[in-house]
């Protein structure tokens, strides 16, 4: 027997001996069923390009309560609307806190982040300050106006485009559409300017740290690779991390400036901005300036590059599904007229138009697993034990095509389904969690959801869309995905408008 073969069923020895006793501390710790590991990378081969996919099709053997070793990280997959309700509501203390990927935590951002902070009293005020101040029924209503702007100025973009038969990238004016809207809304400025070099700047660090955090890193698997930084996934988040606050430092002291100029009313709010500093300068809750930055990216992120690519499956979903096109052309024609801009008080009045943005949120879920969860200490669920230090990842991806929640056509775009339905997505109904649920609920969700209906009634009311003549058929729209923290089209959709 030569040494590559004696080398080869040393391996394989080894191997039985791993798997006999994995299998043996599975049934003394109790903890869910999942697929035989591998030593060293456990179940790491399993994931795929697409984990959520890869997952899901692992829980219809597993279970959909299932462990998983990921290199040195234990990690609990939940993929059924009553495993989301016992980890998001019934036990949401207990699995309240967050799993930081190494790319947040190097940065220091999940120190001063609403989203990444764990339970806390600091957690809880910034929390309060969303709630209250920012994102509250109030403010909302109060920025009615701003949004009709932002939209008409959207409108009037493509009808540009439209009179040129120009072919637009549906992400891109949407994005655009909702960054504005957003430094509007926080800012009273417009970040995406043509001809502003820094809100250029900062546009590319903004994207550029949402795909990296939503890239594998093998320092999560393994955290002591951190110390080489295999992938240089850290100094990449470092540098952006650096840029991007610098930027809002700038925004920030340009503001302090503008507040010490003769004639300013003290205490005027012009904008959440104004706000922020107030409750600084009255020493609000300790609030400080280093707390403002770090909350306007987390504002920016919540409400920007998920609404943008919600509105793109949306899209590329009505013009794969004509009927549905359709009719909800002819519930918009009924309601308001075709060619007007979709306002606020017209959105209660559409339920199909609700309906179909209830539909992309169960196919096409922003965050495939919501945000990683993490156990502080060892728990019970269902009862099967979950080890303190367990990575908790709620998959809405497959939730929403949960056989039991949704018939025998799950992967159906079917908007019908929710016609006469109680679910919505606001977090209680655990069939449709795209923006998760209890107090770690979305902070941005009250205005995403309204800028989804503004928006995409708008794109459909105001205009026909063509595919680029290239001789593509409607049905053959490309679907594919590209896997990351936010799910997002692998090919942009691109089309023409026709105004109508």
């Amino acid at each position: 027997m030569d040494v590559l073969t004696s080398f080869v069923f040393l391996l394989l020895f080894i191997s039985s001996l791993v798997l006999l006793a994995e299998s043996a501390t599975r049934r003394c710790s109790n903890l869910p069923p999942g697929p035989w590991r591998l030593p060293v990378i456990g179940n790491l081969h399993q994931l795929g390009a697409k984990t959520h996919r890869s997952l899901h099709k692992l829980a219809q053997t597993h279970g959909d309560i299932m462990c998983l070793q990921l290199g040195q990280l234990t990690t609990i997959i939940i993929s059924s609307p009553s495993a989301a309700r016992q980890v998001l509501q019934k036990q949401d203390q207990a699995f309240a806190n967050r799993s930081l990927v190494d790319a947040i935590r190097c940065a220091g951002h999940h120190e001063k982040s609403v989203v990444f902070l764990p339970l806390s009293p600091k957690w809880r005020q910034l929390r309060k300050i969303c709630n209250s101040w920012i994102f509250s029924s109030q403010r909302i209503h109060a920025s009615e106006r701003l949004r009709e702007q932002k939209l008409h100025e959207l409108v009037t973009e493509l009808r540009g485009s439209s009179s040129r038969g120009a072919v637009v990238w549906i992400g891109e004016v949407t994005f655009r559409a909702s960054l504005n809207l957003m430094s509007n809304i926080f800012l009273s400025t417009d970040l995406d300017e043509p001809n502003s070099g820094k809100s250029l700047e900062f546009k590319k660090s903004f994207m550029s740290l949402l795909e990296l955090v939503g890239k594998p890193n093998l320092t999560d698997f393994f955290p002591w690779l951190a110390i080489v930084d295999p992938q240089r996934i850290r100094a990449r988040v470092r540098r952006l991390f650096v840029e991007i606050l610098s930027f809002m430092d700038s925004i920030i002291d340009q503001r302090m400036a503008e507040r010490q100029q003769p004639g300013r009313n003290e205490g005027q709010d012009r904008d959440v901005l104004d706000t922020l500093l107030n409750m600084a300068e009255d020493d609000h809750e300790d609030l400080t300036r280093i707390d403002i930055k770090h909350l306007l990216l987390d504002l920016f992120v919540a409400a920007t590059d998920t609404t943008s690519g919600t509105l793109e499956w949306a899209m590329s979903e009505l013009m794969r599904n004509p009927e549905a096109m359709a009719r909800a052309k002819a519930e918009l024609d009924g309601v308001i007229g075709r060619g007007e801009q979709v306002k606020d008080s017209d959105v209660p009045r559409l339920p199909y138009l609700q309906a179909i943005v209830k539909e992309t949120l169960r196919l096409h879920p922003v965050f495939p697993f919501l945000l990683p969860r993490k156990t502080a200490r060892d728990e019970e669920l269902c009862g099967y034990k979950i080890p303190k230090g367990a990575q908790v990842l709620v998959n809405a991806w497959a939730i929403g095509r949960d056989r039991g929640a949704w018939g025998d056509d799950p992967d159906g775009f079917r908007p019908e389904r929710f016609l006469g339905s109680d679910v919505d997505f606001r977090g209680g109904s655990f069939e449709l969690i795209p923006f998760g649920s209890g107090r770690r609920i979305c902070v941005g969700m009250p205005l995403a959801g309204r800028m989804l209906h503004l928006t995409l009634g708008s794109l459909v009311n105001c205009f026909d869309w063509k595919l680029e003549a290239n001789g593509e058929e409607a049905e053959d729209i490309d679907m594919g995905e590209v896997f990351g923290l936010t799910l997002q089209r692998a090919k942009p959709l691109r089309a023409v408008p026709v105004a109508v």
